[in-house]
């Protein structure tokens, strides 16, 4: 299929551009339908709304409020009603307002006015939701209201339609986290076309992904956070995939290989590793759907139809771009460098090689930091709070902030999350004396009933992220209510919320044990190991206990709070938790994927441990911490997104990304393979029957002039290049011949001095080294059927008699 698309590649973008333009016509024409379906069924919350439903089946549009407050006088002054009153009649004037019920409107109105006389709300009814309402028509209701303002007399205005225009522009945090991630890629790159393919292929797999959601919104009920989340977990995915690859194709490039070869090898061996991880991180999408949440089902579709779209971008469409580009994939400096010195293998950097020696060498003591460092910041975790965010954690500079806090001060802290206790039976007069004289109810009044049903407004004297505005819904549900012999429920949005974070807490093991245990099994199909799987999911934990310990300290706690401009601190939205740990889980099994199955392959060929490690660790890390370097700034970027969901997701996967690739697949996953051994790899016989074969990378030909093996089959010889005084020798060349002098093997010592070499079958070879400022030196190896250890010294100067016959 690489072959077809690199050949083929007009034809191939050809088919790209005209999906994603084709798409996009679509899904622009049909417009959005998003829908916000909180389902939470056998809830006390959820039996109240079907009942408000039933008695009140025409429900009015977005209901936004003006507040104003003076700082003499009272709003009844004439002076604040000759600037207040003809604002709200204007507005009520305008098409798409239904309503406006403002203060100065008799017995009912002066409800709306606080005790001391200084502020007072008018409510805004819009004929349709928040997310159909046009913004022209809240911009005009949001100016002609601010109008009314002058020194003395402050007017602000709160509710989601007018939440939804001070929102920064769409796409601000998108265009940030791509050109921070054109940063990055430009430095890993030195290349100006190579930093362009991954992010052409997030751009195609975000859109195409994006687009077919929308049209999707129509069909079924997709939230409206979908999409930025998709849009997040698509660029990052996108570009690291497309990274992987690209890096794969550079390095063919610069050992002599054609173009077309190169990127035939980079699709067949991290090709076959994206879509693996592709795979996992859609598994682990679809892992939400164990929770029985319909508002996380629309979630699933949008996410992993970006990351299926983002996986078929970078294994189609980035090898017809591959051809296109040729050479100039490379830097003009290796470009010239391939064209005046010839192929050269591209070496691990000294850096790598030498963390990797190092994590040999002490892996106690670096597991022991890894893990103080990943305790230290699980810590918070321990007073994690699940709750929703509502205005009152907006920005302090915003109007919606503003209003939430006036109405607080003038009406107490609950009235902006009033209860709604639904009343279907009984005697209504007992159960509202009941609730007004239960501790933390400020207000308590009965609506007039209608079919029936009679809706009683409860206003708590706490805010409704406060703990005891949650202690007092529980009050009403097991005491008040039974106690008054009455048939009623506790409905509201702040019921609502508190009730799906005790249904999120109670499913979030099953669920934790569902992505897990899937992860296992994917792993040990991998890698036929036992203990790689179980390292791998311990590390998950541990991964996520941190990531949401910095979630909490930031949100919850308030820490850096104002210097992300993020607003005031609250309980963490209770489906994050769900949607963090579907994505972290899919990341990580990323990485643990490019690590491994670099470790697998040497501990295949060599069986021998250490090396695997090492070896694996030094190849590998350079390209994983890049890529999470721009997954860091991708993620951090929709900070900017002027969603609180969003910001949280967007901070909370920056966290867990950043402590996954920098500690845990760096230092404590390589620090705990060193210390397990050999025990890495173990996979019972009977097992290992059973299991279907999965092959990550694929299996290489024999190059052709290789003897036919023998009994016994093929092996290796590796070993360490030093010089005498026991430097390693970074870049040696090592050459292994047949008797007849054939060349056999061809290999580049790393930068901690190792090296291995493949041996077709067992028997007697010539082993040649030569490396720069160095002479010579060639030995006769004798090979059986297992893997030969055999150290190189080289000697400034000097030529080996061996290596002159």
């Amino acid at each position: 299929m690489a072959r077809w698309c690199y050949r083929h590649r007009l034809v191939v973008l050809l088919l790209w551009v005209g999906a994603l333009f084709g798409l996009g016509f679509a899904a622009t024409t049909a417009g959005t339908d998003y829908a916000n379906v909180f389902s939470l069924p056998n809830t006390d919350s959820k039996r109240a709304y079907d009942q408000m439903e039933k008695a009140f089946p025409e429900s009015a549009g977005d209901t936004d409020t003006v507040v104003w407050k003076v700082e003499e006088g009272t709003v009844g002054d004439a002076s604040v009603r000759s600037r207040i009153q003809p604002a709200l009649d204007e507005i009520a004037g305008m098409k798409g307002v239904g309503a406006v019920a403002g203060p100065y409107e008799g017995e009912r109105g002066a409800a709306q006015i606080s005790r001391n006389g200084r502020i007072a709300y008018a409510q805004i009814t819009f004929t349709e939701q928040a997310n159909a309402v046009p913004k022209e028509l809240v911009q005009d209701v949001l100016d002609t209201a601010r109008d009314a303002g002058r020194d003395g007399l402050q007017v602000e205005l709160g509710g989601q339609a007018i939440q939804r225009v001070q929102e920064p522009p769409t796409g601000l945090a998108e265009m940030v986290g791509i050109l921070a991630a054109a940063v990055v890629l430009f430095l890993a790159f030195g290349s100006f076309y190579a930093m362009l393919l991954p992010i052409g292929i997030a751009v195609f797999g975000v859109g195409t992904g994006l687009f077919s959601t929308q049209l999707l919104s129509h069909s079924t009920d997709i939230p409206d956070l979908s999409p930025l989340l998709a849009t997040l977990i698509g660029l990052g995915v996108g570009i690291d995939y497309a990274l992987f690859i690209v890096t794969r194709h550079r390095r063919g490039i610069l050992r002599g290989m054609e173009p077309e070869e190169s990127a035939i090898t980079a699709l067949n061996t991290s090709g076959r590793a994206v879509l693996f991880a592709g795979g996992t991180v859609c598994i682990a999408l679809a892992g939400m759907l164990v929770t029985n949440l319909r508002f996380l089902d629309g979630v699933v579709i949008g996410t992993s139809l970006t990351v299926v779209f983002s996986v078929l971008a970078a294994t189609t469409l980035l090898p017809a771009l591959l051809g296109m580009l040729g050479v100039r994939v490379l830097s003009r400096r290796q470009r010239r460098r391939l064209a005046e010195r010839g192929p050269e293998p591209e070496r691990t950097s000294g850096a790598a090689a030498r963390w990797s020696s190092t994590v040999q060498r002490r892996p106690k003591a670096i597991a022991a930091v890894a893990l103080a460092v990943m305790a230290i910041l699980a810590i918070p975790v321990l007073s994690l709070r699940l709750g929703a965010t509502d205005q009152g954690n907006d920005d302090a500079t915003t109007t919606t902030r503003k209003a939430y806090d006036l109405l607080a001060e003038g009406f107490g802290p609950g009235f902006n999350g009033p209860l709604q206790v639904v009343v279907t039976g009984g005697d209504t007069d007992a159960l509202v004396k009941g609730i007004d004289g239960t501790p933390g109810v400020a207000r308590v009044a009965a609506l007039p009933p209608a079919h029936g049903v009679t809706v009683v407004q409860v206003v708590p004297t706490t805010s409704p992220q406060s703990q005891r505005t949650d202690e007092l819904i529980d009050t009403l549900r097991d005491r008040v209510i039974p106690d008054a012999g009455a048939t009623a429920h506790v409905g509201g949005v702040t019921a609502v919320s508190k009730d799906f974070a005790t249904i999120t807490g109670d499913r979030l093991p099953y669920f934790v044990a569902t992505i897990i245990g899937l992860g296992f099994l994917l792993l040990l199909v991998a890698f036929r190991s036992l203990v790689v799987p179980l390292t791998a999911a311990l590390m998950n934990l541990i991964a996520a206990a941190a990531s949401f310990g910095v979630l909490t300290a930031v949100f919850q706690w308030g820490w850096g709070l104002e210097l992300l401009g993020l607003g005031k601190e609250g309980p963490i939205n209770a489906f994050l938790p769900v949607i963090m740990l579907s994505l972290l889980f899919g990341l990580s099994m990323d990485y643990q994927v490019f690590l491994v199955s670099r470790m697998h392959e040497e501990w295949v060929h060599t069986k021998d441990n250490a090396r695997a490690v090492r070896v694996g660790l030094a190849e590998t890390s350079r390209v994983i911490n890049s890529a999470a370097l721009i997954m860091v700034c991708v993620f951090l970027a929709f900070v900017l997104s002027g969603d609180s969901g969003a910001a949280m997701a967007g901070v909370g996967l920056a966290a867990a990304v950043a402590l996954d690739a920098f500690i845990l697949r760096t230092a404590l996953v390589p620090a705990a393979m060193h210390l397990l051994g050999d025990s890495n790899w173990w996979l019972p016989a009977g097992l290992e029957k059973r299991l279907p074969h999965l092959a990550v990378e694929p299996a290489e030909a024999p190059p052709a002039e290789e003897p036919a093996p023998v009994e016994g089959g093929a092996t290796v010889v590796h070993g360490l290049v030093r010089d005498a005084e026991g430097v390693p020798v970074d870049g040696a060349v090592l050459t292994l011949l047949s008797k007849g002098g054939r060349q056999l093997d061809r290999v580049t010592s790393l930068a901690d001095g190792s090296y291995i070499v493949s041996v077709p079958a067992p028997g007697t070879y010539l082993l040649s080294a030569t490396a720069r400022s160095y002479g010579a030196r060639a030995r006769h190896v004798v090979v059986t059927d297992q893997p030969l250890v055999h150290d190189v010294e080289l000697t400034a100067g000097e030529v080996d008699a061996d290596a002159v016959n």
